[in-house]
């Protein structure tokens, strides 16, 4: 059997054996597979599963979630965290409705002219909800891209073409799911679990013998470290909007303070409450800080 298939074939039993029961992966409709998405993105899979199930009972469509405050859309997304995620959503689902009779688009250039949906959101509705047969590259696909398939670090173009050609025809949601499997489960970051790989014996890098460096590194669709989150200006972002979604803050700079979690930052908490507003995030109305 040729290597390509033999790749196929091994990663696909293995997916099929070990898929793990995730709420997202019963659905088919796209807006639930987006929501999912979005809910997803540097946001670990515990504590989305309990959020995914409960948002999309009080916006259960793109008209449902355009039709309500952004405000209350950030209240249903408490415990996420990336606020800025819930206000691309809405954005998105406003423009669904209004372009799109509030369906969601089916092609790939119709999900990427929406707010906040980029080339990897856009191919995962296309995968996860229709089914196509689309390659993903995001930081867990593209591990198993640039390792398995490439057996280099490989720049964002080339990994995308590496995928889609990847995809086993008729077999694109299957595929997809365990690559993200894989890439969550063994195909690691730091520590790769070589070892018990299912697809050892296909897999590029390991038939070059795990050369240095790691393929990963500086490969395209892959994030890298982020920075500390105690004491950046995200955990003081977060606190505000935690804050604020029990009630309005007094827009003066000791209040805000006090809501970022920095009583002796009066300066830097003003700052971060501009950037909120600015990403719609917030809004000074009769000189409080709410949610808009």
């Amino acid at each position: 059997m040729p290597p390509a298939l033999t790749l196929q074939d091994e990663l696909l039993t293995w997916g099929e054996s070990v898929r793990r029961d995730l709420p997202w992966r019963r659905t088919r409709d796209p807006w639930g597979v987006l929501v999912s998405e979005l809910m997803l993105q540097q946001t670990q899979v515990p504590r989305v599963v309990p959020r995914w199930q409960a948002f999309l009972d009080e916006f259960p469509t793109p008209a449902a979630c355009a039709e309500a405050p952004v405000g209350d859309v950030l209240r249903a997304w408490r415990g996420l965290g990336y606020n800025r995620r819930a206000v691309n959503l809405h954005r998105a689902a406003t423009a669904v409705v209004e372009r799109h009779a509030g369906r969601l688009p089916e092609d790939l250039d119709g999900l990427l002219a929406l707010p906040g949906v980029g080339p990897y959101t856009a191919r995962a509705v296309l995968v996860f909800a229709l089914e196509r047969d689309l390659g993903l590259v995001d930081t867990n696909a593209g591990r198993f891209v640039a390792r398995a398939l490439a057996g280099r670090a490989v720049p964002l173009r080339e990994a995308q073409a590496l995928a889609d050609a990847a995809v086993p025809a008729g077999a694109g949601w299957a595929w997809g799911q365990a690559v993200f499997d894989l890439g969550a489960a063994v195909c690691a970051r730091r520590t790769p679990r070589c070892g018990s790989c299912p697809i050892t014996t296909s897999c590029a890098w390991a038939l070059a013998g795990w050369p240095a460096p790691d393929p990963v590194t500086g490969s395209g669709g892959i994030s890298g470290v982020q920075a500390a989150f105690a004491g950046s200006d995200r955990q003081g972002r977060g606190r505000l909007v935690d804050v604020l979604r029990s009630g309005p803050v007094p827009h003066e700079p000791l209040s805000l303070a006090a809501a970022c979690g920095w009583p002796g930052e009066p300066e830097r908490a003003v700052r971060v409450a501009q950037g909120l507003v600015a990403d719609g995030l917030a809004a000074v109305v009769a000189g409080e800080l709410r949610l808009p």
